[in-house]
């Protein structure tokens, strides 16, 4: 694993919503707007930006968590700005804080895990499951 980043680093990702990210359950819409669920997806995956750059290629990375406090929806078709920060670095293991906006309006904010760990190992997890 590279130690490419330390507390305080930052990565941005902006998606726009689209139709399919709205809450529905079972097949019955219950709002036409961005879905919790699908913004713990687009938290975790700006928190992964990181990872991208500091596994190895015989490495992956696993979540370990995701929080999401959604203070206010985003509609669809609105352009969505993820602020992810390292808030700590721990052996194969990186916590990274997100802020989640509408132009300048703070929708959602919360706190993603990944681990760091060798391919390998993870198959035979997966394996034994």
């Amino acid at each position: 694993m590279k130690q490419s980043f330390q507390p305080g680093d930052r990565k941005v990702y902006e998606k726009v919503v689209d139709a399919s990210e709205t809450a529905s359950f079972q097949q019955e819409d219950v709002h036409p707007v961005y879905a919790t669920f699908a913004l713990a997806r687009d938290a975790e995956w700006a928190c992964r930006l990181f990872v991208h750059e500091m596994k190895e290629s015989d490495e992956e990375g696993i979540g370990t968590m995701v929080s999401v406090h959604h203070h206010s929806p985003a509609k669809i078709g609105q352009k969505v700005r993820f602020e992810a920060t390292v808030s700590s670095i721990e052996r194969n293991e990186i916590i990274c804080t997100y802020r989640a906006y509408v132009d300048d309006h703070l929708i959602a904010e919360g706190e993603q895990g990944q681990k760091i760990l060798k391919k390998e190992k993870l198959t035979q997890l997966f394996e034994n499951l």
